[in-house]
């Protein structure tokens, strides 16, 4: 991977998700300084007359905040199944994703 100046950036581990209309990547690389940070970015199919697009947009996520952020993520969620969102069972949609894991697929 190269970034905006040019350096080249080591992808050390990569994992895709998707979603509907959506993709999003979690991606570790390396600096120059052999550090490790993350990117997040969500990805959307934008069609656009007979042709199609994506829309990006990234995180950047680095080490020192790695337990903020991940705190935040699960109250934020844990407060919309809990208290915004109490009736939904949210158990389907994890068993949407096991079954279709089972599926082949050809990338």
């Amino acid at each position: 991977m190269e970034d905006q100046r040019g350096y080249d950036r080591e992808e050390i581990f990569s994992k895709k998700v998707k979603a509907g209309k959506r993709t999003y990547f979690f991606d570790i690389k390396s600096t120059r300084a052999n550090d490790y940070y993350l990117t997040i970015t969500e990805s959307k199919r934008r069609v656009n007359g007979d042709s199609f697009s994506y829309e990006k947009h990234k995180i950047f996520l680095y080490k020192e905040d790695f337990f903020k952020f991940v705190e935040a993520l699960n109250e934020s969620v844990d407060h919309v199944k809990n208290e915004l969102l109490p009736d939904v069972d949210f158990d389907q949609y994890e068993k949407e994703e096991e079954e279709s894991s089972n599926e082949l697929k050809w990338e």
